[in-house]
């Protein structure tokens, strides 16, 4: 362990660099007009559910910023579109396996739809409903349910364009099914009875060549993220250091006028989100490479649509040529906080391997000096300084480039090394319990947590908002012992020694300890 230890801090100063201040919700212009295959989060980690020490998982959520009231329709996943979890092995950024799901959808009454007899007898007519159920639905019956949402999870080896493709199966079938979302507590009888139901989603298949079986979850979960969205995308409109002598002491002696940690931050507090999990066995997915694996997911879509003038249920509209990717996700915010507005749509339909046009968005990044424009009078003026820039002053930031775009010999380096974007997590660093992650994972001293990987309960705001303003120039504790990590100089960062934060708190506590590990999605009524 100590080899992780001696390099895993160093991690976040790349992949952090790309992760501030929000997730990846409506992260380009294009990916906005279909939110459907819009990715807001990705996650991959050792699993820490007990007794699944030798597993991994991958979380992909989609469709941001759900309102959990959100009907008649709720949240449908694109029937046309092709959602992906890809992981990368050796290092050469092209992906070795796959998780490829595609989603379809029929009403109830055997695809009819639910009808109701309307009127006196003799003038009855039999009309269908306009609702998603009609009655209570529950884990004993979905009588009552008129709309069903089903998928079907092809494992491809290889490249996801010409590799081995093999349909997973479940309980015999082929077809598995998606929970509805959550319509209220009068639907499912309580929270306790929406999380029976969606329970029995939980799907056991067999992988082809691997002799430990997989678990597959998809469905409407609460969002996990955290952020002091609003006020950040305005200008940063709070001071983003903390207010109190330590987070949550409530006693005002941090930083004048500071914000203090309040879930009152967190504007994503009554959003949910649909989210495709999968965890493997770590045999069957690190492959001959070195224990480290990159993953990122994405989603694709037919490359003509063509809009069905008389529009039904099953065909809203026509769809040909080829898959398109229109939506990519590795590490949080690189879309929305570093990448220029105009490559925005560009990156998302790029593979990994073609990262290095977007090298000057590294090694240059633009972040800690929109900070240091909003901010330096501010400080100096609080503070009684005259620092000259807020900002990190050491150029390039090749610091940035190989953690974030390389990884670290070690830690978390592939056993090729080929610069890409990608989320890097070492499946030989053991997992650590809810109870005992610490929520900014590395700079914690917690080697399980971001950057190696990401966990739902990782602070990557925080974390982020310190390492792009220059904390790496700082002693980092390492195992309790202050260590230049040798990355640049506390004359390169003023600021660096600071506590940035967004306010909003996040750690493990508030996500399961078990597969799919995400909280129980909100109630649209109660």
């Amino acid at each position: 362990m100590q080899h992780y230890t001696k390099f895993a801090v160093a991690l976040i100063a790349g992949v952090v660099a790309f992760s501030t201040q929000a997730s990846s919700h409506r992260e380009a212009p294009g990916v906005t007009q279909t939110p459907t295959i819009d990715s807001t989060d990705f996650y991959a980690f050792n699993s820490y559910e007990s007794g699944r020490e030798d597993y991994v998982t991958l979380i992909a959520n989609y469709i941001p910023l759900q309102d959990a009231y959100g009907g008649p329709n709720y949240f449908k996943m694109h029937p046309r579109a092709h959602y992906a979890i890809h992981i990368d092995n050796d290092g050469d950024a092209v992906e070795d396996l796959s998780f490829v799901f595609d989603f379809d959808a029929k009403l109830g009454a055997d695809g009819n739809g639910i009808a109701l007899s309307i009127g006196p007898e003799g003038e009855q007519k039999s009309v269908k409903v306009p609702l998603k159920n009609v009655g209570p639905v529950s884990l004993d019956s979905s009588a009552a349910a008129n709309f069903f949402e089903s998928y079907t999870v092809e494992l491809v080896q290889g490249s996801q364009g010409n590799g081995n493709r093999t349909t997973l199966s479940a309980n015999g079938s082929t077809s598995l099914g998606k929970p509805l979302d959550f319509i209220g507590t009068k639907t499912f009888g309580s929270v306790a009875g929406y999380e029976q139901y969606a329970n029995q989603f939980v799907y056991t298949t067999d992988l082809p060549g691997c002799s430990m079986p997989a678990k597959i979850f998809v469905g409407q979960r609460k969002d996990p993220f955290v952020v002091n969205l609003g006020k950040t995308f305005d200008l940063v409109n709070y001071v983003p250091v903390e207010g109190d002598s330590a987070p949550g002491a409530n006693d005002g002696n941090g930083f004048p006028g500071g914000v203090t940690q309040t879930s009152d931050n967190d504007d994503l507090v009554d959003k949910n989100v649909t989210s495709i999990a999968v965890e493997v066995p770590k045999s069957c997915v690190t492959g001959s490479g070195n224990g480290v694996i990159g993953a990122w997911t994405t989603a694709s879509l037919p490359q003509a649509t063509v809009l069905n003038p008389n529009a039904t249920f099953d065909k809203p509209a026509v769809a040909g040529g080829a898959m398109t990717q229109v939506s990519r996700l590795g590490s949080p915010l690189v879309n929305e906080l570093v990448i220029g507005i105009g490559d925005k749509d560009k990156f998302s339909s790029l593979h990994p391997s073609e990262d290095g046009q977007f090298a000057d968005y590294v090694t240059h990044p633009s972040l800690p000096e929109l900070l240091n424009i909003l901010f330096l009078e501010a400080v100096n003026g609080t503070l009684g300084t005259s620092f000259p820039t807020l900002a990190p002053t050491h150029f390039p930031r090749n610091d940035l480039v190989t953690a974030f775009l390389t990884g670290f010999p070690g830690v978390n380096q592939l056993a090729t090394v080929t610069p890409s974007e990608m989320l890097r997590l070492n499946t030989a660093i053991p997992a650590v319990p809810t109870n005992e992650q610490s929520a900014f994972g590395v700079a914690g001293d917690d080697l399980a947590g971001f950057p190696n990987g990401r966990r739902p309960g990782d602070d990557v705001v925080d974390i982020a908002l310190r390492v792009v303003m220059g904390a790496l120039c700082y002693p980092i504790p390492i195992d309790g012992e202050p260590t230049n990590l040798g990355l640049c100089e506390e004359s390169d960062a003023n600021v660096g020694n600071v506590p940035f934060t967004d306010g909003a708190p996040i750690d493990a506590s508030m996500m399961g300890n078990q597969f799919p590990y995400l909280a129980t999605p909100l109630a649209g009524s109660n």
